[in-house]
């Protein structure tokens, strides 16, 4: 099993301008080569907004997805971010997964943060999804999901671990990054995996300050990286066999509960 490469672009995002945002992250890009998994921020083209009539886009014609697969094509890495997605008269907070190859695992955002009123322009995902890329078997998850540990249980089925790395790209206000820089390594410790946490910075048109701090932890909840509170680029790799004699050392994972938490 190989390592596997994760570059944290924790981008300031434009305000509902989807050109300027693409423009700017292909900027920040520029300088990524040889990596396999690049994270941008939820809602990555037009920052956390709830203007879904103006913004969404459909799955089949999405200029947004489309810039997605170029630019992971032209990477040789997978893309995983959010957008917002209009799919049968619902519109979704859509975690899109995208491989080189130009396929797509899809999550929709399962915990809609009320204080946002995101449950009043968007309808919940319902599902876990676990996407396998390169060997690694991948948690997808957004933002507000950080706060519930039931979405992201891991357990063992036939002595082998449901997943090895949990995702959030999120926009974290930097008035409640104390939890955010909590619940990170309390992820990695209980799930026993990395957890890769991609927040941005910058202030929104709500007047909302976002501070970044996007992290990658172990699962002994040991911080691997931190782009602190700037804009910035990162890559770091991470190791299946350090994590597999970590699991062999401490097998906790065998005494989950996590079939009560399971869809």
């Amino acid at each position: 099993m190989q390592d596997l490469r994760i570059t944290f672009v924790q981008a300031d995002q434009i305000w509902e301008d989807k050109t300027a945002n693409l423009k700017h992250y292909e900027e920040l890009l520029k300088p990524v080569t040889a990596t396999d998994l690049i994270l941008l921020p939820e809602m990555f083209q037009t920052g956390f907004s709830m203007n879904t009539n103006l913004l969404a886009e459909k799955m089949e014609n999405s200029p947004s997805i489309s810039w997605l697969k170029q630019q992971a094509k032209e990477k040789q890495a997978a893309f995983y971010t959010s957008l917002i997605i209009e799919e049968d008269g619902h519109c979704y907070n859509r975690g899109v997964f995208v491989e080189p190859s130009g396929d797509i695992t899809c999550y929709d955002k399962r915990k809609l943060f009320g204080m946002a009123e995101e449950p009043v322009h968007f309808t919940a995902g319902t599902k876990e999804v676990i996407v396998e890329y390169l060997g690694w078997r991948i948690n997808l998850q957004i933002c507000y999901d950080l706060r519930f540990p039931e979405n992201s249980r891991n357990g063992e089925i036939d002595g082998k671990p449901l997943y090895d790395l949990l995702l959030y790209v999120a926009n974290w206000p930097e008035r409640r990054i104390q939890h955010w820089s909590a619940l990170i390594p309390a992820r990695a410790i209980e799930n026993q995996c990395y957890v890769a946490g991609l927040n941005r910075v910058g202030v929104d048109n709500t007047g909302l300050s976002y501070n970044g701090q996007s992290k990658l932890i172990n699962l002994s909840g040991e911080e691997l990286s931190n782009l602190s509170d700037a804009e910035g680029v990162i890559t770091y790799g991470i190791s299946y066999l350090e994590l597999k004699q970590s699991r062999e050392k401490l097998p906790f994972l065998k005494d989950s509960n996590y079939r009560l938490f399971r869809n």
